[in-house]
């Protein structure tokens, strides 16, 4: 059977051994012919932008304040495409303003290039996330999931567990593949879209615009600590972006909340009764009884009752159980008739994203190094230690700690309880002394070392670990005053376990 629809649509047919089925973009695929985009910021999310916008119609101005940059017109991935023009350094607003469409990247603050005031004065200014949410074909369900930490496992999670079970998923978002990557497949004939679900990774940045195209069937919050407060300077302006990802939801859909949390309660107070509510830690939602290892998932109200077995998750971290069981619970949520009780056999394959408390290997005296480079603030090296209460490990601490806005405190004193299961602690770069003085002053009672740069540390963990013990790079701080990101600062790590 060969279906076909168009109606001045771009049509893109999907053919099988039995039936074909057709897939209609919600906007036309010209749908910007004549208009003018203006990409602000050229990093893996604004590019993508630029190729969408391009692919759209559009006459697009590439902007980026770093001047190291490459022009986009030389980049063979845009050479087929004319209209294009790329700005680097200093910009001149005033062809802001002549544009019709500007999307902003979440690395760029709308404090810069007076996009608050150009958004209040009536200018169509977009997220990356809602430019691409805006002609995505209707028929592709979007589970979004955000939170302080947490977000890149369950989203992977998520994705393996659809999987399992034959149905095809888009994962990306803040985690790798911009959204606009998929809307662009759904826009190109030749890469006609495999797909079923977009799984998609949300940070606050990408929230700060609110969104209007981007609707979740299925949304969660998985926690709120102090983070990113250097941009959103309170945890009430926090939490109030997080709980954008709510906004456009509606009584089929479901939305997850951790349970407990006072900012988190506040600002998801104008959005509560315009969808199925359920909690991460209470009922209706998902609770978990660690110690026989079972998840139990329920929300009456969308016919989901059912347990989950972790027993044979392979994953380390007891906090992985509740990233597979929220997961879980987002996939039953999207109804996309998968089997509840099978999900439990999916629990053994999953498998963390890298960098997330990432078993690197285990050397020849007997020790484990685990990658958790991914742990950029306390909160996320604390729901780490939590974990590892049964693995006698050296713990590594460091880098170029986070402000913790109208704070006193870095916040390590938080630590003092998980690390007192450990060998040892040794903190390390540009943090690492005032990391070392916090911990001693609060009590700290293992060893505390303190080494000049991460190799130092590596090798002052190599003398302290034992046989059984694990070595954990499991930072609380940002990569920057040693590396290009943490990716780049989990790699280092990884080539120094395996180096003799």
């Amino acid at each position: 059977m060969l279906r076909s629809l168009s109606h001045g649509y771009e049509t893109l047919t999907l053919r099988s051994n039995h039936s074909a089925k057709s897939i209609k973009s919600c906007a036309p695929r010209y749908d910007l012919q004549g208009q003018s985009v203006a990409i602000i910021g050229l990093g893996t999310s604004g590019r993508a932008a630029a190729r969408l916008a391009l692919a759209r119609g559009a006459s697009v101005l590439a902007i980026d304040q770093n001047k190291n940059l490459g022009l986009l017109e030389q980049d063979p991935l845009f050479e087929k495409y004319s209209g294009l023009r790329t700005i680097l350094g200093h910009l001149d607003v005033q062809l802001l303003k002549d544009v019709d469409v500007v999307v902003v990247s979440p690395g760029v603050p709308l404090e810069n290039y007076g996009l608050s005031s150009l958004m209040e004065s009536g200018k169509r200014i977009m997220s990356e996330l809602d430019f691409a949410a805006e002609i995505l074909p209707k028929d592709i369900k979007i589970l979004a999931v955000t939170g302080t930490n947490g977000k890149s496992t369950v989203v992977t999670f998520a994705g393996q567990m659809l999987n399992h079970f034959g149905i095809e998923a888009f994962v990306g978002g803040n985690l790798g593949n911009p959204l606009s990557e998929a809307a662009f497949m759904c826009l190109s004939p030749s890469l006609k879209p495999r797909f079923q679900v977009a799984i998609v990774e949300v940070s606050s940045y990408q929230m700060e615009i609110p969104n209007k195209y981007f609707c979740p069937s299925v949304a969660a919050v998985l926690n709120l600590t102090p983070d990113h407060l250097e941009r959103h300077k309170t945890m009430k302006n926090y939490a109030m972006t997080k709980c954008r990802l709510l906004s456009h939801m509606t009584d089929t859909k479901l939305g997850l909340l951790c349970f407990g949390n006072g900012h988190l309660n506040e600002a998801v107070r104008e959005h509560v009764k315009k969808f199925n509510l359920a909690w991460i830690g209470a009922f209706p939602g998902v609770k978990i009884n660690t110690e026989m290892r079972i998840a139990s998932l329920e929300v009456p109200a969308m016919g989901i009752v059912t347990q989950l077995q972790l027993g044979a998750m392979k994953v380390m971290g007891m906090h992985n159980y509740y990233n597979a069981a929220v997961a879980a619970l987002c996939v039953l949520g999207l109804d996309l008739g998968v089997d509840a009780e099978g999900l439990s056999s999916t629990i053994e394959k999953l498998r963390a994203p890298p960098h997330r408390m990432e078993i690197v290997q285990k050397d020849v005296n007997g020790v484990i190094w685990v990658d958790d480079s991914k742990a950029t603030n306390v909160e996320a090296t604390y729901t780490g230690l939590l974990g590892l209460k049964q693995q006698k490990s050296v713990i590594l601490l460091g880098g170029l700690a986070k402000v913790l806005y109208g704070e006193e405190t870095n916040g390590f004193e938080r630590l003092i309880d998980p690390l007192k299961y450990h060998r040892c602690v040794i903190t390390f770069g540009s943090s690492g002394t005032l990391i070392q003085k916090t911990l001693s002053d609060n009590g700290l009672s293992i060893p505390c070392i303190g080494a000049v740069n991460m190799e130092d540390a590596v090798n002052c963990a190599r003398r302290m670990a034992k046989f059984g013990d694990a070595i954990v790079l499991s930072p609380g701080c940002a990569s920057f005053d040693e590396f290009r990101n943490f990716e780049h600062r989990g790699l280092v790590f990884q080539e120094m376990a395996f180096s003799s």
